[in-house]
């Protein structure tokens, strides 16, 4: 079953609306007026598709895939989990793509302007396909939180970005992973835009011993749940 049919019967209950006023953005982007929906083309349907072929070797390796001069700054970390379905079975072979702040809380953007240094040695995007397993795993740097003016001294937690792709560019459903014991979740008002407290806790990592490796990187455990009553709350919705 490809995203695009699981997301036809989801409770959206558990998601955060297209307009939540303290997230002050979403009254101006979200839509007044009821979405219209288009019927999907063949080609939406069956392409593109990913392979093997269309990952590097690097790709998953934050801490790899952009060094220049040297290693970027920062604490490393591992984050791995599964991508599952609504009955826990694994899905393979999903694209997931994650992208995220660097150690001082700067993107690579002309758009972002925190007065914090940027790292030549981190450009903060990487992707890799999930195994037979539904298993995926990065090597990255833990992200800083950062200043976005929605309201006075508003902070963003460290969060990593994530987007999962089914076989086509119209499967996709994207979220956000955080880190547990991060002080300003209860401030963030895009965290709180979900209204299940369940749902916001599937967003908040969990701290791995195991995936940790000695004296070198500690380890995140993130599971993707794409349908049914565990599910982790997205971005994306249906009209």
């Amino acid at each position: 079953m490809t995203l695009v049919k699981k997301l036809s019967s989801l409770n959206w209950d558990i998601h955060p609306p297209y307009i939540y006023p303290p997230y002050k953005s979403t009254v101006r982007r979200g839509p007044q007026k009821p979405l219209i929906p288009l019927p999907y083309t063949l080609s939406e349907l069956t392409g593109p598709v990913y392979g093997d072929d269309d990952i590097g070797p690097l790709d998953n390796d934050l801490t790899r895939n952009a060094v220049k001069n040297g290693e970027p700054i920062g604490e490393r970390i591992i984050v791995t989990g599964r991508v599952l379905d609504d009955n826990n079975r694994p899905v393979p072979n999903a694209l997931v793509e994650v992208w995220q702040a660097n150690a001082c809380g700067r993107y690579i953007h002309k758009g972002d302007q925190h007065d914090a240094p940027l790292d030549p040695n981190f450009r903060g995007s990487g992707r890799v396909l999930t195994d037979k397993n539904g298993e995926y795993r990065f090597t990255t740097i833990k992200p800083g939180a950062y200043p976005w003016g929605n309201h006075h001294n508003a902070w963003r937690p460290a969060h990593i970005h994530f987007s999962i792709f089914g076989t086509n560019f119209i499967s996709r459903l994207v979220t956000q992973m955080y880190f547990p014991g991060d002080p300003l979740l209860a401030l963030d008002p895009i965290y709180n835009s979900i209204p299940d407290e369940a749902g916001r806790n599937r967003l908040i990592s969990i701290y791995d011993h195991d995936i940790t490796e000695p004296v070198w990187a500690l380890g995140y455990r993130f599971d993707i749940v794409l349908c049914g009553s565990h599910m982790t709350p997205f971005e994306t919705r249906e009209a």
